[in-house]
């Protein structure tokens, strides 16, 4: 079991740094060739780069005469330096460019190598040309320096860029361009003909000058004569090239989506591991979701278990197997996702787990803190158990009645009418759960978790409780559903009917809900409590309104049990809004609606044989 470590500090970020020794051999390894040192500089030079035509670009945009300037220098005889436009569209692509290239997203070196070698080329041949005007202007040696200047930047930093995209990427992201340009000139040339004030200009004209100015802020002077719009029309076309645009650089640099799903010879391996070292996490047994994929570390005994949402390779839970193995498999994890630019997180890692992760290079905030029933300390008696006991006789008296059985144990005939009841009880249409639910309920491979049904005097179901397996003596909830006309105080009964009748199961522990912030609702009621703490308090009371935060703690404290802290971890601060909302994707609290989802069952049906197709994930809390 792991050790019961406590933090003493809320939302604080680990110091804890990583060990030399964690490093993979691999990246440890001094770089062969004279130009070794300078890759890495040179491609954060391409990165720095593209970020000041970016910022150029705005200028342009926000200040007209920056802007006739630079356009003024893109016709005649005067060319800019690669990227630098004045259009709002390329506003987003450099900056698009810049966070791929941010990512050592090797499709971005690849698009960037392309055109501003091809620009390169051209602004040599044109300054080069004998008798020719271009040599006439300064201004095109400085963009001739610049752009051959980024283009031999990435040259020389072409190694460090290694991270894998989507194969469909490319063609993905050429056919909404050009799909988008010929829909957006269309419409463009629509409004074009229905606001010109000047007549003749026909639909090619008309055509060519949306594509431009989807393309820049202001098409060419030349179409002036033959075109006058409205400002809003010309705003219009601007916008349509801004969303093109960041569709585009969305499709075409984004990571891998990682839908792999947990294969049938990885779900045997993960059981054998959970098998063998199963008690060690009372999350272990969630591993097994097939919503997830898993890695495993290069001897076999220690695995992780993540989900890819929105280019975060999010793990759940400590590492399932040897913790000796652990440092293998969190560093093929890690592996992992750099290869396909991915931020790697972890939900709900233990502490034990957390000081392994932070020697590989991740930082641990603390999110809140398990509530763990030891079955030889629970008792009813005493005058701290007062209100628990008084509200367990109450709905004793009323006639209710708990059965615990093992799912194995439940004829399919009557799992399928539990699974019914389940359904309807759901509170909503969203589906929650990822480190700590299972996402299913009624499979024949999940024949040890346990199940508590309560009837009341009528013999009626009235609410249900499924545990999973921790280890061979203790349980890990995973579902709560009852009928919201039933008595109040319903799951405290059936949790303390659970506690009372342990033997019938074989039951030493219990782990209960996940209570976030829990130390601040603690520590913030106490006398002497500091104004920040008193605040920082309030602040998630006013929340809890909307979302069980406060209510979860209290609810869990009541059974007096003993608190194990769990953490988020993440290797650096600013990519904490990104993991927060692949987090609440994962855990169903962020849903793109659908109509599909809208009518689909929260639990597939039973199968004699084999595992069922899955489903969604299921509500821990509730």
């Amino acid at each position: 079991m792991r050790p019961p470590g406590r933090s003493s500090a809320i939302g604080a970020v680990s110091t804890v740094k990583p060990a030399p020794t964690a490093v993979p051999a691999a990246r440890s390894a001094p770089a062969e060739g004279p130009l070794a040192r300078w890759r890495p500089r040179a491609a954060s030079a391409t990165v720095w780069y593209l970020r000041l035509m970016a910022l150029l670009n705005l200028v342009a945009v926000l200040a007209v005469p920056f802007r006739d300037q630079v356009q003024e220098h893109n016709e005649g005889d005067f060319f800019t330096p690669y990227l630098l436009t004045a259009g709002l569209t390329t506003v987003l692509l450099s900056l698009f460019l810049a966070v791929a290239m941010r990512r050592r997203k090797r499709a971005a070196w690849i698009f960037n190598a392309v055109v501003s070698g091809l620009f390169s080329v051209l602004y040599v041949l044109l300054m080069v040309v004998p008798g020719g005007a271009f040599a006439d202007h300064p201004l095109n040696y400085v963009s001739t320096v610049l752009t051959v200047g980024f283009f031999l930047a990435l040259l020389v930093g072409r190694r460090e860029f290694t991270s894998k995209g989507d194969r469909s990427n490319p063609k993905t992201g050429v056919a909404t361009f050009v799909g988008g340009l010929v829909v957006g000139g269309v419409v463009g040339a629509v409004l074009v003909q229905l606001t010109n004030t000047i007549h003749g200009a026909g639909f090619g004209v008309r055509f060519g000058y949306a594509v431009a100015r989807m393309v820049t802020v202001t098409p060419s002077g030349r179409l002036a004569d033959q075109i006058a719009v409205p400002t809003w029309v010309n705003a219009g076309i601007n916008a349509m090239g801004a969303v093109l645009f960041l569709l585009v650089m969305y499709l075409a640099f984004r990571s891998p989506r990682g839908q792999e799903l947990l294969s049938g010879e990885d779900e045997r391996r993960l059981r054998e591991l959970l098998d063998r070292q199963g008690e060690r996490d009372s999350l272990g047994y969630f591993a097994l979701r097939r919503d997830k994929a898993v890695i495993f570390s290069p001897s076999g005994k220690s695995a992780v278990a993540y989900r890819v949402l929105g280019g975060v390779s999010l793990a759940s839970g400590d590492p399932i197997g040897d913790p000796e193995a652990w440092p293998g498999a969190i560093e093929a994890w890690l592996e992992e996702a750099r290869e396909h630019a991915w931020v790697p997180a972890v939900m709900g890692a233990s502490e034990e787990a957390g000081v392994i992760y932070a020697r590989h290079g991740l930082d641990a905030l603390e999110l809140g803190d398990e509530a763990i029933v030891e079955i030889d300390e629970f008792s009813l008696d005493g005058r701290a158990m007062r209100v628990v006991r008084q509200a367990y006789n109450r709905v004793k008296r009323a006639g209710y009645t708990v059965r615990i059985r093992r799912h194995e144990a439940i004829p399919d005939g009557e799992m399928a009418e539990l699974l019914d009841k389940a359904d309807h009880w759901r509170d909503g249409q969203t589906e929650r759960g990822f480190s700590m639910a299972l996402g299913r309920l009624g499979d024949p491979d999940d024949g040890r978790c346990v199940m508590l049904e309560c009837h009341d005097g009528d013999g009626e179901l009235r609410a249900l409780l499924s545990f999973v397996p921790w280890g061979a003596n203790g349980l890990s909830l995973d579902l709560m559903r009852r009928d919201r006309d039933s008595e109040n105080g319903l799951m405290e009964f059936m949790v303390i009917e659970l506690l009372q009748r342990a033997p019938e199961v074989e039951l030493e522990r219990v782990s209960l809900n996940f209570a976030m912030f829990r130390s601040v609702f603690e520590r913030g009621s106490r006398l002497g409590a500091g104004p920040v703490l008193r605040l920082w308090r309030s602040v998630l009371g006013f929340f809890s309104r909307w979302w069980q935060i406060e209510s979860l703690y209290r609810a869990n404290a009541k059974y007096r049990p003993i608190w194990e802290p769990r953490y988020l971890l993440f290797e650096k601060s600013s990519e904490i809004p990104r993991i927060g909302i692949a987090s609440a994707r994962a855990e169903g609290f962020i849903t793109a609606p659908s109509l599909p989802a809208l009518f689909r069952r929260r639990h597939t049906p039973l199968v004699p044989q084999g595992r069922s197709g899955g489903g969604a994930a299921a509500e821990r809390n509730g």
